[in-house]
């Protein structure tokens, strides 16, 4: 069993004005096969934590600790982190020009195993995820998010999360501008990936539903940049039907 093991941790942020404390204390633990729901209002830390493990460079981790199976992955690079077993769905994900959904996809994944996947195989791999996901096959010769709209985007996240198979997923708003219809394909790929491998999911939102259709085993509200309460998905539902007014009161 894998851990990912969030101690203490502090982030700043880069700003114009210099420096801008975030996160100030986050303590949290997910192990393999757990998911974790990160709730809370805006500007509270969600997207700053998920940034933060991926080790975007705006965001400094100034003391604490985010351990994967015991190595602290704010020593590595990025790439590092990546072949250590981390996967980051964007709530924005971005465009590459020049680059096919295939070459990406494969080249994503020789870069993780250490060796190309075998190539009938693969082929196989991806179209059985992209029939699954409901993804025209002609994607995967389409450059990397080019002129796709937000949902296809979406799907071509979570396309990523089934075939590469890291031990630890952030999927940062993944259900943000996604249709009723959209919002059930991403969510039955997510489950897809739960119920086949030991995936260990972090996932934050701003709404219960999602969580409707990706049951969580913890849920956690961010508040101020901490974990303010916890609890199980009974959580989410109070949340949805309270909003967030108890915790930013005395905020």
């Amino acid at each position: 069993m894998s851990s990912l093991e969030i101690r203490d941790l502090h982030v700043s942020v880069t700003t114009p004005e210099g420096a801008k404390p975030i996160l100030r204390g986050v303590d949290l633990t997910i192990n393999s096969g757990q998911t974790h729901a990160i709730m809370g209002p805006n500007g509270s830390g969600k997207s700053t934590l998920a940034y933060a493990i991926a080790g975007h460079p705006k965001y400094e981790a100034t003391s604490g600790q985010v351990l994967l199976d015991g190595e602290d992955v704010l020593e590595m690079s990025v790439d590092e982190r990546a072949r250590a077993g981390l996967f980051l769905a964007m709530q924005y994900p971005v465009e590459v020009p020049g680059v096919t959904v295939s070459n990406f996809l494969r080249t994503a994944k020789t870069a993780i195993d250490g060796k190309a996947p075998a190539l009938r195989q693969w082929v196989s791999d991806v179209r059985t995820a992209m029939k699954d996901l409901r993804m025209d096959p002609v994607f995967a010769e389409r450059n990397v998010n080019e002129g796709f709209s937000g949902g296809e985007k979406k799907r071509h996240e979570i396309l990523q999360l089934e075939l590469l198979k890291p031990k630890f997923a952030v999927l940062d708003e993944t259900d943000s501008g996604l249709d009723v219809d959209a919002l059930r394909v991403v969510a039955e790929g997510v489950n897809r990936v739960r119920n086949t491998t030991d995936v260990g999911i972090m996932l934050i939102t701003h709404y219960n539903r999602i969580l409707q259709h990706v049951t969580p085993d913890f849920v956690h509200v961010f508040v101020a940049g901490r974990v303010a309460e916890q609890g199980g998905p009974e959580l989410a539902e109070r949340l949805e039907a309270e909003g967030y007014d108890r915790f930013l009161t005395p905020a």
